[in-house]
């Protein structure tokens, strides 16, 4: 399986592979939508409070590289817990979109420098 894991880090986004499950998946024409779910993992600054699993927050959609001539839409849905002390919720901080854009950071980098050429 963990061949498998590496593999999948070389295509998508590693913390994707990492902290993410993808849930279900669509290829329509030249286009594929891949849906992913946070996993319930609480944040390791926030292990020794009582946390409980709060939901998720809206899905968010963001293109990334193309995948054998696919365009890719990756969804995305972060997940929220729940302080039960404070009632404090509390969520990773993710820099999942390049700022300015609806892509991945790894990917508008990518354009951004062959756009250089």
């Amino acid at each position: 399986m963990s061949q498998y894991l590496e593999l999948l880090k070389l295509i998508l986004p590693e913390y994707l592979v990492e902290y993410f499950d993808l849930v279900s998946s669509q290829k329509e024409d030249e286009v594929m939508h891949l849906y992913f779910e946070e996993r319930n993992i609480v944040p390791i600054k926030d292990s020794k409070r009582i946390i409980i699993a709060h939901g998720f927050h809206k899905s968010i959609t963001i293109q990334d590289f193309p995948l054998r001539g696919n365009t890719v839409y990756l969804h995305i849905k972060r997940r929220r817990w729940l302080d039960k002390n404070s009632q404090e919720i509390i969520q990773r901080d993710w820099d999942l979109v390049a700022q300015g854009t609806r892509m991945t950071s790894e990917f508008a980098a990518f354009l951004k420098e062959i756009s250089r050429y």
